[in-house]
């Protein structure tokens, strides 16, 4: 992401290197050795194919979101998932630029937000080497992570919500929440301050966003979902949980494979500069950590459920390879191999744990969302100094909070107004019927009728 602004820029001259002394019959083999300069051009070109690569890795998270959600939700609410998965991403796109990316960026100078307005592009043919990147590429990789944060909402409060008003909160999430906290860091606001540096000895670390997107998705949702309540039938009167099996666990587990994939965009190019032999390797140690972490998180997940229920619970390891993807994403690069996967493993007990919590506190989440990216994303925060001696756990903890109790209030306000003024819950007898019916009228698996796909 943009949180080192400058380093696109200065991989210009990563390269340009001289060799040390050397003597005379070893001056061939030395010019052999030595490393190439590469031209402004050239490092112009490599760190915008990172951040287009990059960034069409993150936008096919879209497609792995949605999957996943259609697998997680009941047959009745699945067509209702892929809408809400596409506007939302188109939502996200329009709104980056109306504002959204100004307010992240521009004019930002340690404050707690950029300018609004509509965000302006190189010239057709432009070639401002001055910038590192075409400023283009970097747009659409900063949009597709604001439409990752979008998704997470979408899941959380799946079955029960209206669409418009969904939609809604949608605009202010892509248009203002998210910009304006991710100025905060990315955009070099307060959380990259001497005030913050004073107090906690370092800036606020959180290299793709394990707190900046995933955290934020996370308040969001359990804002909505603490207003929006359960699922009708979900809680029983005497403290019991009904089980709402979803649709489709092949397309779930489909889903998860995709957001793997598309998190090796996320987070390895969030090194932001592929102009160096240096930049090029860290890049490669980022998928290699990135992939570890997530595939701890769903070891420990098959193991722990195997444990605690006699059988393994195939959502849990879906959702513990996610919470392990989101617990590496705040720092990917620094840790060791031991580490990621140290990381990642405890994202996967968080999930195992945390989804019955949510349960007993009767907080109805659809797919797991608030354990696998607040949670975890809180955890892979707060544990960055363990491998990055540049941060601190007092900063950390600061911005978590900070943070988090942003994206809390503000979206509650968001919730309540709507909920005051369009309404945000359909009633009883159209969620028994299911969305898919009542509020877009195509039905994902309309030869289903109104038997047993309808429970």
């Amino acid at each position: 992401m943009k949180k080192l602004v400058a380093k696109g820029a200065t991989s210009l001259a990563l390269l340009s290197l001289t060799a040390l002394p050397v003597l005379a019959q070893d001056t061939e083999a030395a010019a052999a050795a030595a490393p190439v300069a590469v031209s402004p051009e050239v490092a112009y070109i490599f760190n915008t194919l990172l951040f287009l690569i990059g960034g069409f890795l993150v936008m096919w998270m879209a497609a792995g979101f949605a999957m996943l959600e259609a697998g997680l939700v009941r047959s009745k609410n699945v067509s209702m998932q892929c809408l809400k998965n596409i506007t939302l991403y188109a939502i996200a796109g329009l709104m980056f630029w109306i504002t959204g990316y100004n307010l992240m960026y521009t004019g930002v100078d340690g404050g707690f937000m950029g300018s609004f307005g509509p965000y302006a592009f190189d010239a057709v043919g432009g070639d401002a080497l001055d910038t590192g990147y075409s400023t283009a590429s970097d747009w659409f990789f900063q949009m597709v992570f604001c439409a990752t944060t979008a998704s997470i909402v979408s899941g959380t409060l799946a079955e029960r919500i209206k669409l418009w008003p969904f939609l809604a909160f949608t605009v202010v999430l892509t248009g203002i929440i998210y910009p304006i906290t991710g100025s905060w860091e990315w955009g070099g606001g307060w959380l990259n301050g001497e005030a913050v540096k004073s107090i906690g000895g370092a800036e606020f670390s959180d290299f793709a966003g394990s707190t900046l997107v995933h955290s934020v998705g996370g308040w969001a949702a359990l804002a909505g979902a603490l207003i929006l309540g359960a699922r009708k039938g979900k809680y029983g009167a005497d403290g019991s949980v009904h089980p709402f099996p979803g649709s489709s666990m092949p397309l779930a587990t489909l889903g998860t494979f995709i957001l793997w994939l598309g998190w090796f965009g996320f987070n390895g190019a969030s090194q932001l500069a592929m102009g160096s032999i240096g930049d090029v390797s860290d890049i490669s140690r980022i998928f290699a950590n990135t992939n570890m972490a997530a595939a701890a998180g769903v070891v420990v997940a098959v193991i722990l459920t195997q444990i605690l229920y006699k059988k393994v619970d195939v959502t849990m390891a879906l959702n513990g390879a996610l919470a392990g993807l989101v617990a590496i994403t705040a720092e990917p690069l620094a840790p060791s191999v031991w580490v990621s996967v140290f990381v990642g493993g405890v994202g996967g007990v968080i999930v195992v744990f945390a989804v019955p919590m949510l349960d007993k506190l009767k907080i109805d989440d659809v797919v797991g969302a608030i354990p696998v990216h607040l949670l975890a994303g809180i955890w892979g925060t707060l544990i960055v100094p363990l491998s990055n001696s540049d941060a601190s756990y007092l900063t950390q903890l600061i911005g978590i909070v900070s943070i988090g109790a942003f994206t809390l209030v503000v979206s509650s306000v968001i919730w309540f107004v709507l909920k005051a003024t369009m309404g945000i819950r359909v009633s009883e007898e159209e969620e028994a019927l299911g969305l898919d019916k009542v509020e877009i009228g195509v039905e994902a698996y309309p030869e289903f009728g109104t038997g047993s796909g309808r429970l």
